[in-house]
């Protein structure tokens, strides 16, 4: 199995948007990822917190069919998903498989090894990092 992640991705509305989900259903298809496992997490504008299967949205329902029979996704990572959220947003939590890395992992793992740390960089870091690219890329051009 490759790296596993767990991932929330927030939304400034009660519902998801369905492109946005239909983009990670492309991402399963091409075979870089595999969701093991999904729910959406929606904070009303009382500040109440609900959480339903992806499959209990009309419009979802077959995104990522059979994709997230796993439910490893528990009460307390609605609760720790929820503490991110403004009142009146959703979002989507998703537990990938990174298919793409999956050949890696397995030889570190061959050679006695293991994914010792995995850090996700923060949006603002990545706004730096691009910003420097381009103006490295400007002045070589």
């Amino acid at each position: 199995m490759g790296p596993v992640e767990f991932i929330v991705l927030a939304f400034p509305e009660e519902q998801l948007h369905v492109d946005a989900v239909a983009a990670i259903a492309a991402l399963r298809k091409s075979g870089a990822v595999r969701p093991v496992d999904s729910l959406v997490v929606t904070k009303t504008a009382a500040g109440e917190v609900l959480a339903a299967e992806l499959t209990e949205f009309e419009e979802l329902k077959d995104v990522l069919v059979g994709e997230d029979a796993a439910q490893l996704i528990g009460p307390e990572d609605v609760k720790e998903a929820a503490e991110l959220l403004e009142n009146g947003n959703c979002a989507l939590l998703v537990l990938v498989e990174h298919l793409w890395a999956q050949a890696a992992a397995d030889a570190v793992r061959e050679a006695g090894g293991h994914i010792a740390a995995s850090v996700r960089i923060p949006p603002e870091r990545l706004r730096e990092v691009q910003a420097v690219l381009a103006t490295a890329a400007s002045q070589e051009g």
